[in-house]
């Protein structure tokens, strides 16, 4: 008798059709094969991958950080903005850092979720960042810690979003009526539930295109590492990624696809693809790459560099994953450092609570940081 699960009710019995079609999940070793996977698996990969016309926006000093705001195109849409961080008392060159924004269902802004710029933190933010980080920017505080920190926004999110008008036109007229009628005046609220709705179409359309909306990601944070390795002030060969949630989602990708990543933080997304069978599916699309699953699993994905040093934190109570599918991703990933000889390079650490990057895991993750660079 096929098992039950209760999203998919009479048609549970898919699961194990799906399985006698083809294999799923197979283990996809670290190393070069498996990084041509993953590229042709993320398609949007194959042309000139450098920002275009660059240009600085403004620059400024503010709690012992100096900031740059940077523009440039990836060839298609609104410009990139960009917040460039490092220490006050800077001595160039320094270790590189792309520090990710997070998906959270929050488009409206991107790299203000967790940079400060030279104005005051707007309300909105702060409030945002609460629970997820603590309450502070953290990408600001990595500076502090000694690093060249870029922090941009992605396809999207803050100056690459769709313009609301364009979401409610392309989402057809049911979806834009009710949004239309929704009873709030929050400008950031309506367009950040209409976004929701919009990642849908987005990624049909990237399906046509011959990408998926990871493929399009990953291809504009690699734009972005690219114009951070052209600054003089960064050390090229000490570049690091960070991110939490829909940050660790590029984070892994990002490190998966660009070889100049020499350490990689991801927190808080980290699973087995079939431990989210009934469980949370509202996941972005980032986490599926089309057709992935015939070649390997989420964690595959994260470890395909192995043996450059990947730190993992999973939060326990974590409600967008199981523990059992993160335990599982967590001896996944220890078995793939162990088969290229570098067990040690693989750190997983299991922290209380719910989704979050708080000041613990912060400080923890600023100082294996650090220890990777010596």
């Amino acid at each position: 008798m096929s098992e039950h699960y209760q999203h998919l009710g009479v048609f549970s019995d898919w699961v194990a059709a799906a399985r006698e079609k083809q294999s799923l999940f197979p283990v996809a070793t670290p190393g070069k094969e498996t990084q041509a996977l993953i590229r042709d698996a993320l398609g949007f990969c194959h042309e000139d991958e450098n920002p275009m016309q660059v240009k600085v926006e403004s620059s400024w000093e503010k709690d012992g950080v100096i900031g740059e705001e940077v523009s440039w195109s990836v060839g298609f849409g609104p410009r990139t903005h960009a917040y460039v961080l490092k220490p006050a008392n800077a001595k160039s060159p320094l270790p590189g850092m792309v520090a990710l924004h997070d998906h959270s269902d929050f488009k409206f802004y991107g790299k203000e979720k967790i940079a400060d710029g030279p104005q005051e933190t707007l309300p909105v933010l702060s409030d945002f960042r609460k629970v997820p980080y603590g309450g502070r920017a953290y990408a600001n505080a990595l500076a502090r810690e000694g690093f060249v920190v870029l922090v941009h926004d992605v396809f999207l999110w803050g100056s690459r979003r769709f313009p609301l008008d364009t979401m409610l036109e392309m989402m057809g007229s049911k979806t834009a009526d009710l949004l239309r009628m929704c009873k709030t005046s929050d400008e950031v609220e309506l367009y950040n539930t209409a976004a929701y709705f919009h990642e849908h179409w987005v990624s049909k359309y990237c399906t046509i295109l011959g990408t998926n909306m990871a493929g399009v990601v990953a291809f504009e944070d690699r734009v972005a590492l690219n114009y951070l390795l052209s600054r003089a002030d960064v050390d090229a060969g000490r570049i690091r990624c960070i991110g939490l949630s829909g940050g660790g989602n590029r984070a892994a990708l990002l490190n998966a696809t660009h070889d100049s990543i020499r350490a990689a933080v991801i927190i808080g997304l980290m699973t087995t693809y079939p431990a989210l069978l009934d469980h949370n599916m509202s996941h972005t699309w980032m986490l599926f790459p089309f057709g992935w699953s015939r070649h390997g699993d989420w964690p595959d994905i994260a470890a395909s560099r192995a043996p450059q040093p990947l730190l993992v934190q999973y939060d326990l109570q974590d409600d967008l994953f199981t523990e059992p599918g993160m335990r599982e991703a967590h001896a996944r990933l220890q078995g793939h450092y162990a088969s290229v000889g570098k067990p040690d390079a693989y750190t997983g650490q299991f922290y209380p609570g719910p989704h979050k990057f708080d000041l613990e895991m912060q400080s923890v993750a600023f100082e294996w940081l650090k220890k990777q660079l010596k």
